[in-house]
Formats: C-alpha cells, sequence, structure tokens
C-alpha cells in the first residue's frame, strides 16, 4: 500500500512523537509498503519519499515558544500536500496541530482514509505557557485536538490505554481506538557496560528524555541534593532540550558531584543505559515515555512519578519503584533504600525484563500497519471512499 504520514514535527530524534514516527516510516519501508512523509524539515529536501512544506510564521511569542524547543512547524500548502496525497491509500497524522484540520479535510475530499496518532498531551503545550495547572485551559486543547482533527479520523492510535481515557473523558465521546506501544527498539536489551574509572565508587542514576518543563527534572536534582548519598551519587541526563541550562545552572550548588547532561547517539545511549545503577523517571506529564520502557528492556529498575497525569506509572511492578509526584523528599527515600539494599535492584531488574516482550517494537509495529490495513478496508467499498466521520458535504474547502 501507499502511505503517507504527516509530521508537523519531524527533526532530529530528541523526543518522542519524532522517534515514533521515524521508526513507523522505518517498518513500512521494511514490509514493502511505499511511505510518503510530510515535513517541513529542509535538510530533508530531495530525499525520496520527503515532500517538504514551507516554514511556518504564526507570530512572535509563538515563533519564539517553538524556537527554544528546537521545534520548527511548517504553513499548509497545497500543492505540496495534493502530490503527497494523489494516489496514496492512506494518510496517517503524526500530531493535531496546525495543518491537521486542512490536511484532514484535504483526505475526506478526495476520498483518502485518514488515521492519526495521539502524542502530545495538552500540557504539553499548557506548560510552555506557564499554565499547565489550568485544567479548563488543558481541556480546551483537547476539544481543539479533536475540532482540528481526532473527528475527522477513521481511527486513532494511544499509545496507551491511560492518554485514551484522558482524551475521550475530555470531549466527552468515545473515538475509533487503536491501543499500541510504541514500542522499543531489540537493540535495548541487556549487555555488558562497565563504569569508566571516575564513576566506579558512585551510585549512578539515569534520566532521558526532552529536557522540558512537564519532565520535573529539579525533582529529581532535589532528591539527590536531599539524599544520605548525595556525595556518592552521579545523576546524569541523557536528552536535549530549551532548559538544559538553566538544568546546568540550578545543579551548581546542589548536587555533590557535577551533573553530567548531554545527546547521546543510540549505540552510546545503550551503554549509558547499561552502566548506571537504576533509571529515574520525574515527568508529571507523560503520554507513554519510551525513554523509561527503553530502561526497563535493558534490565534496569525504575522509580517513576505516581502522577495522575503520566502514564509511565503503569509501568512499575511495585511500589518501591514509585514516588509522590514532585515530592523529593519521598523521591530522596526511595533512592536511598536501593542504595541502601542493592539485592532489591537485582530482584526487581528480572520482573522488569519480564516486562519488555510487551513494548517488542516489531510486534508493535505489525499492530500499526493492521491497524492502517483495516481502516483502508473498512472505509472502501467497492473501490470507493465510504467513511461516515462526517458527512463530506460539510467540507466546503480546506
Amino acid at each position: 500500500m501507499i502511505i503517507t504520514i504527516v509530521c508537523e514535527v519531524l527533526g532530529v530524534p530528541n523526543n518522542g512523537t519524532s522517534i515514533a514516527a521515524m521508526n513507523l516510516i522505518s517498518y513500512l519501508k521494511k514490509k514493502g509498503h511505499e511511505v510518503r512523509v510530510v515535513c517541513p524539515d529542509e535538510d530533508k529536501r530531495g530525499w525520496d519519499g520527503y515532500y517538504i512544506l514551507p516554514k511556518a510564521r504564526m507570530g512572535a511569542l509563538l515563533d519564539y515558544m517553538f524556537e527554544i524547543n528546537k521545534v520548527v512547524l511548517p504553513a499548509f500548502d497545497e500543492d505540496v500536500m495534493r502530490k503527497a496525497m494523489d494516489g496514496t491509500d492512506l494518510v496517517h497524522v503524526m500530531l493535531p496541530l496546525f495543518i491537521a484540520s486542512k490536511t484532514a479535510k484535504m483526505a475526506h475530499f478526495m476520498g483518502i482514509p485518514l488515521t492519526a496518532g495521539f502524542h502530545a498531551q495538552a500540557e504539553n503545550l499548557s506548560c510552555q505557557l506557564g499554565l499547565i495547572n489550568w485544567n479548563y485551559f488543558n481541556r480546551r486543547i483537547y476539544k481543539w485536538y479533536d475540532h482540528n482533527l481526532f473527528r475527522w479520523c477513521d481511527a486513532i492510535h494511544y499509545p496507551t490505554s491511560f492518554v485514551r481515557g484522558v482524551f475521550e473523558k475530555s470531549i466527552h465521546h468515545n473515538t475509533s481506538a487503536y491501543v499500541i506501544s510504541n514500542g522499543v527498539n531489540n537493540e535495548f536489551k541487556p549487555m555488558v557496560s562497565p563504569k569508566p574509572e571516575q564513576y566506579k565508587d558512585k551510585f549512578c542514576i539515569l534520566f532521558t528524555g526532552r529536557l522540558s518543563a512537564e519532565k520535573s527534572h529539579k525533582v529529581l536534582i532535589k532528591a539527590v541534593q536531599k539524599s544520605k548519598y548525595n556525595e556518592r551519587i552521579q545523576l546524569f541526563f541523557a536528552g536535549d532540550g530549551p532548559l538544559k541550562e538553566k538544568l546546568i545552572k540550578y545543579a551548581k550548588g546542589r548536587l555533590a558531584n557535577e551533573l553530567n547532561i548531554n545527546f547521546y547517539s543510540r549505540q552510546d545511549l545503550l551503554k549509558l543505559i547499561n552502566m548506571v545503577d537504576i533509571y529515574c523517571h520525574p515527568a508529571e506529564i507523560e503520554a507513554e515515555a519510551i525513554s523509561c520502557i527503553e530502561a526497563i528492556a535493558c534490565g534496569k529498575v525504575p522509580i517513576i512519578a505516581n502522577s495522575p497525569r503520566c502514564a509511565t506509572k503503569a509501568f512499575a511492578v511495585d511500589e518501591r519503584s514509585l514516588f509522590k509526584v514532585n515530592d523529593s523528599k519521598d523521591l530522596a527515600r526511595k533512592i536511598d533504600h536501593f542504595i541502601e539494599h542493592p539485592e532489591e535492584i537485582k530482584e526487581l531488574s528480572e520482573k522488569y525484563l519480564q516486562k519488555r516482550i510487551a513494548f517488542d517494537q516489531d510486534a508493535c509495529m505489525e499492530r500499526m500497519e493492521k491497524m492502517m490495513l483495516d481502516t483502508i478496508e473498512r472505509c472502501t467499498v467497492n473501490g470507493w471512499y465510504a467513511s461516515k466521520v462526517l458527512d463530506k458535504k460539510a467540507i466546503s474547502r480546506f
């Protein structure tokens, strides 16, 4: 089949959505499908199968907000989109943002089945404006998501049941849902990775992911500061994002050992995950947290924020791997417990390794492929597009 994947955000793999998109594109190509990718990345212009949209100008405030997050957003271009969609069997949209509505209407107008992924919680946007805890604003974002894209979709991919529930509760109706993990690459597995000499006497803790406000990095830094073993702990942040310099500054004077903060290649990240003693995920907002699953797949014991707005807490095998959200004292207690009881790390590691099969990336991508094939079959009758998502008479223009 021919599949057009619309990525308002692609760029480099420094966030979950980009990683999910690249994994899906790679898998579908490997299975022999023709994949057309629509994105705003000028560095990909001229690549086979890539259709490049112009960069959007959205006003000083929004442009600045996305710039500091190293995000490039596209403007809708009907000619580019028409070329990308012409003759395609299905359009899959990764995000419900600023070109989603016109893309969805155009797909319906052209008689093409439409699916989409749910990769961005409302708080991922509201936190950039300092409105993360304004529930009314977050509900309005979800309704905007629905109006913009999801109400047009023949099927919606949710990475977790948690995020499906949050969205459907906010918009007050059920959706055509497929709950499928984004999965973890098979390269993430236990391997021998000795500690370098400077870390041999250190208890090493890792967080992986974007360096942005909703990840609550400061809670982890404060927990290490409050730990009885501050002088023994080496903290690693593997990732990139707008808060990098602020976190380096915040950690100074609080951590006995300098914060190690870098963006790593996949191979170097694999070595780092397997080198550290435990993994910590303090994020308050999370739709799935592939980074945490990658650590679990390597047999690392996680300590996860027990946040009502975070799907990641479902990965914990028992209370030893959970701490009260935004409570650095409780997190410090959990860290100290594992330092004092290394035998429990070994015990729990075996339990977490048993969970990795549920996140096998090939199995997850196979289910994504089936979702797309099922949608095409369900929406095509005698060669004609027969979706009942919306009356096509309502589509006056893009």
